[in-house]
């Protein structure tokens, strides 16, 4: 379905985010119209208009938005480390809390954030974008809001850490599906690419390149045979960039291409 480029609004304030599924800073994300179907390995997340959160850094996530009669618009603040680093260091900020891992972070209500999604209208430019001279204080003033209202957000934003070394196993076994770098990989389980490659092999018996592919490839096998989903549906899915490299790896590991795979079911069965 083709959509037209005005119903599809967005509104940044600070760096575009990147377009990997691996989130290099946190940020803020207001649903003005749509829906937006989150997932990060652990759940998944929805997000309803009126509806906001933090997206955390150092995870990994993938997300889906559902137009609203044909229209789709968020707000998005990027809260960078050098913003936030600055910000801590002009506002007494002290880490109180616990918090869990996930990579949705959902916000209370707020009586002071329409108002202020509101005074951002005169600042935006001809691209949708907050104009750079005013990108700072505006950032300043939502971030003083959220932790107004939310009390243990400190204790998300404001650690500067790196992640540290974790179960290999079960993090692979949890995010395969997720299309980033063997360095991303290396990076959030605390580990070196030369540690995380070595870990690896003792851990999975095999290179991570050819046990992530195998392991795409299988299951991209189960929700086609066993789900009834269709290869165009499924490969992005399964972590792979494109349909043609998708459907060349799946004949090369099986002898027959994804579109067969229920004539090689009835074949099997005969």
């Amino acid at each position: 379905m083709l959509m037209k480029a005005d119903k599809i609004k967005s509104c940044y304030i600070g760096p575009q985010i990147s377009p990997e599924q691996f989130i290099e800073e946190h940020f803020f994300l207001y649903l003005v119209k749509g829906t937006i179907h989150g997932y990060d390995g652990h759940k998944h997340y929805t997000l309803k208009a009126g509806e906001s959160c933090i997206v955390r850094k150092n995870h990994l996530a993938r997300y889906n938005k559902l137009l609203d009669n044909g229209a789709f618009e968020k707000i998005v603040v990027i809260f960078d480390a050098a913003f936030l680093k600055q910000f801590r260091q002009k506002h007494a900020v002290s880490l109180k809390g616990a918090v869990g891992n996930e990579a949705f972070f959902s916000l209370r209500p707020s009586k002071l954030l329409q108002p202020y999604l509101q005074s951002l209208t005169p600042y935006y430019n001809g691209s949708g974008e907050i104009e750079p001279a005013f990108a700072n204080l505006k950032r300043e003033e939502l971030l003083l809001i959220l932790l107004r209202d939310n009390p243990v957000l400190p204790h998300i934003l404001f650690d500067f850490g790196i992640p540290e070394k974790i179960d290999l196993e079960a993090f692979m076994q949890r995010n395969f599906r997720f299309n980033v770098s063997l360095q991303r990989f290396a990076y959030l389980t605390g580990r070196s690419l030369s540690s995380f490659k070595r870990d690896f092999e003792k851990v999975f018996h095999d290179t991570p390149s050819k046990w992530l592919l195998q392991k795409r490839l299988r299951e991209a096998y189960f929700l086609m045979d066993k789900k009834g989903r269709s290869a165009s549906d499924v490969y992005i899915e399964v972590g792979f960039e494109d349909l043609s490299h998708f459907s060349f790896a799946f004949k090369k590991q099986f002898g027959f291409p994804p579109t067969k795979i229920k004539e090689q079911k009835r074949i099997t069965a005969v």
